[in-house]
């Protein structure tokens, strides 16, 4: 690495730089070449400060948003102009916090300088009347527009601008003392200068000419620091939040910021945070996919790989004295190299990382623990490049893009009524509604929708409607009636169904096919199932088996984790009830039961309004069994990731579920405020569950324990009664009243799920 960097001040691509490799407290820190050339030369120190640029938006920004995020005084998915109300029209109404964060809002690249302008009020009144060039969401567009606007969020919410926020909640508390707006004059000896105008170099002032117009203070530019503060920022990061005793964050928000938060197909980012962008170059080519980091047109960087726990600073003023230097290869070798540099650290295979391929979600384990006994930095030999599983097929195929590749015979002739949501769509996320409305020879004559809505936007009841795309009727299977109706079927020759499930038997969906199917089958119509991956896999089944009477949460005899495709659902429903259904499932192509959704190189649609990722499908058959006793998240930016109470004790509850020891989750305490369903607007104590082992995860084991720990402290709190109409299991449920060990537990159900193991048998597609 110190190589490296020589060869490029050699070659005049930078005047000098600081570079910090830090691990587990191992630290390499160097300065290289000078901090100024002009008009003398002076030498670069270590403690030089830098003008940080675009590392503001993640050093500075993204911060002062997500600590108000935190504290309840914001929420990602606000309307930004529920914050700055002048900022309206074109469609602008959509944009969200969140959309700025990412940069997907739509907005332009800047702001133009011309004609001339000045001042903080000035820029703002220029970001306002901007147009959007996208709709929210859909574009990356790497912009400073949308920090310039967030920063002004932060100074309405608190009263206070936005860099005196960051001094008194971020930089004093973590004693980042050489972090801030503006250098002082005693410490301006120790700024790196950066181009020289009007015959002398900046120095002290932001380089960046829309930040300096502004005054010195904005969201995307401006801050000023050294290798040593952000280097304890990127140490408060990788320790969840805290420093030296000292908590800015809470873990669960941490992870939140450095996750995926833009949408399957655009380039990954987290919350400010770069992931796997165009601009993630100091990554290099050996840290994972899920290893966060920024840069700054300065020639700053700054790179975190929560898996190895390593970060690497390289700050440079690569133009200085003019902008002819580059640092982009150097960063991205300097990325490379110290990844190399790690010793006993496996990066061929780093369980919870990314898959290389764009488009797919985080995976379950999105942060795993740091391995017992860590490993100092030390010259290594080159390792190949990471990867976050064993190798998966990437090119599954639903059963509308088999279909489709079969031109549609299978439905040829035919007058089909369609049931689906907004996740009834092809690889390249064309409408399953579209494709059938053109496809030859097929006549697309009626709509069905289910819980949720045709959007998949609704909680609460759906009544009928006509798509204003296609002018069909739109009958609702959760309204009045959740069934289809004679009446509704009489003009059709079959029924289509194409919607995502999540495995999981309480997930209404598999009720509505269940239901069709037997509608069909009494009105002697056909019925066809465009088959859809199980995104928890289809190997694992878990908990008990329904034996009761059929519900809506309880359609069939299945556990709650069945393992099973809807293809497959289909087959054995409408063998077990003897309803001799004509069926045709059109089958996957190319996937297998070991496969998770991540795996599969399909895009992910959000399947309900609070199924977000794939982490909460996977926890979903075990924490979504207390939703109607205690609050899991709904109304929060993590459902289903998150379970408390009002009275609940976060840190005594966290250290009991950790205590438990179950294999592949942890618990983190934390407090939050759901604005949905049980104990709206109440604020809880609770858990953030962190998947660090999804494969040996068992989420119904993970249910009920939350169940006999809650049972156990609070007693006469929990409500635990209230789960029986998702459990369906008395005796389980008795035994969860009575604090049986889980192991006793689950020898309640283990001859039902053995045989149930036994029956499915006959029906699967896939191996």
């Amino acid at each position: 690495m110190d190589a490296a960097i020589s060869k490029a001040i050699a070659e005049k691509k930078l005047p000098g730089g600081v570079l910090w490799l830090e691990r587990n407290g191992d630290v390499h820190c160097r300065a290289f070449g000078h901090r100024a050339l002009v008009p003398a030369p002076e030498p670069m120190t270590e403690d030089t400060i830098f003008d940080a640029a675009s590392l503001t938006k993640v050093v500075a920004c993204a911060p002062a948003v997500m600590l108000l995020v935190e504290r309840g005084r914001l929420s990602l998915d606000d309307p930004v102009s529920r914050h700055l109300p002048e900022f309206t029209g074109g469609g602008k109404e959509a944009v969200t916090i969140r959309h700025l964060l990412t940069h997907t809002s739509g907005l332009r690249p800047d702001i133009s300088l011309q004609p001339d302008w000045s001042g903080y009020d000035a820029a703002l009144k220029l970001c306002f009347a901007e147009s959007l060039t996208a709709t929210p969401g859909t574009r990356f567009i790497y912009s400073d527009t949308g920090p310039i606007l967030l920063g002004e969020v932060v100074r309405r919410v608190t009263g206070r601008r936005l860099d005196e926020f960051l001094a008194a909640e971020l930089y004093r508390p973590l004693k980042m003392t050489d972090t801030g707006f503006h250098p002082p004059s005693d410490k301006l000896h120790r700024v790196a200068p950066t181009a020289v105008e009007n015959g002398a170099p900046v120095r002290g002032t932001v380089h960046d000419p829309r930040a300096r117009r502004m005054g010195g203070v904005a969201g995307h530019a401006g801050l000023f620091t050294t290798a040593a503060d952000l280097a304890r920022f990127a140490r408060m990061l990788l320790n969840d939040g805290e420093l030296d005793g000292v908590r800015v964050f809470r873990p669960e928000t941490v992870q939140l910021m450095t996750r995926v938060q833009t949408s399957p197909g655009l380039p990954r980012r987290g919350l400010g945070w770069d992931i796997d962008s165009p601009y993630a170059g100091p990554r290099g080519d050996i840290f994972p996919i899920g290893s966060y980091g920024h840069t700054g047109w300065t020639g700053t960087s700054l790179w975190i790989d929560p898996f190895s726990r390593t970060f690497v600073i390289f700050l440079s003023n690569r133009n200085h004295p003019d902008e002819n230097g580059n640092v982009l290869a150097l960063r991205r070798q300097l990325g490379t190299l110290a990844a190399q540099a790690v010793r006993g650290f496996n990066f061929s295979y780093v369980p919870g990382a990314l898959p290389t391929e764009a488009g797919t979600p985080m995976p379950a384990a999105s942060r795993p623990a740091p391995a017992p006994g860590a490993q100092s930095l030390a010259s290594n030999a080159a390792q190949p490049a990471p990867r976050a599983r064993p190798p998966a097929s990437a090119r599954v195929l639903t059963g509308i893009d088999v279909l489709a590749k079969q031109n549609f015979a299978p439905l040829r002739g035919l007058r089909v009524g369609l049931i689906t949501n907004h996740t009834g769509h092809d690889r390249a996320r064309r409408s399953t509604i579209d494709l059938l409305k053109a496809a030859p020879g097929v006549r697309l004559v009626a709509l069905f929708s289910p819980e949720h809505g045709l959007r998949g936007t609704l909680d609460e009841k759906v009544g009928d409607s006509v798509d204003a795309r296609t002018g069909l009727p739109v009958f609702s299977l959760y309204g009045e009636s959740r069934t289809p109706r004679p009446e509704q079927l009489a003009s059709l020759d079959a029924l289509v169904f194409d919607i995502q499930d999540i495995g999981c038997r309480f997930y209404t969906y598999i009720s509505t096919m269940g239901l069709a199917m037997e509608a069909a089958a009494k009105a002697g119509k056909k019925f066809f199932v465009l088959d859809r991956v199980n995104p928890i896999n289809g190997l694992a089944v878990e908990g008990p088996v329904h034996g009761g009477a059929s519900t809506f949460v309880a359609f069939h005899k299945l556990p709650l984790r069945h393992g099973l495709t809807v293809g497959e659902l289909a087959r054995l429903f409408n063998a077990e009830r003897g309803w001799k259904c004509d069926l045709t499932v059109i089958p996957l192509e190319g996937w297998s039961r070991a496969q998770w959704f991540d795996e599969t190189g399909l895009p992910w649609t959000n399947p309900s309004p609070n199924m977000r990722n794939l982490t909460a499908a996977t926890l979903y058959p075990g924490v979504g069994l207390l939703e109607t006793a205690v609050s899991v998240g709904r109304g929060t930016d993590t459902p289903f990731e998150v379970v408390g109470a009002p009275y609940v004790d976060d840190v005594k509850f966290a250290a009991e579920l950790n205590r438990a020891g179950l294999p592949g989750v942890r618990f983190v305490p934390i407090r939050f405020t759901p604005r949905a369903s049980t104990f709206k607007d109440q604020p809880c104590g609770g858990v953030y569950l962190v998947v660090t082992d999804r494969d040996a995860l068992n989420a119904v084991d993970l249910g009920l324990t939350l169940a006999l720990a809650l049972q156990r402290l609070y007693p006469g709190q929990f409500a635990a009664g209230n789960l029986l109409p998702l459990l369906t299991d008395a005796a389980v449920l008795e035994a969860v009243k009575a604090g049986r060990p889980l192991a006793e537990i689950k020898q309640l159900w283990a001859t039902d799920l053995e045989a149930f193991a036994r029956r499915r048998r006959e029906f699967l597609l896939y191996d």
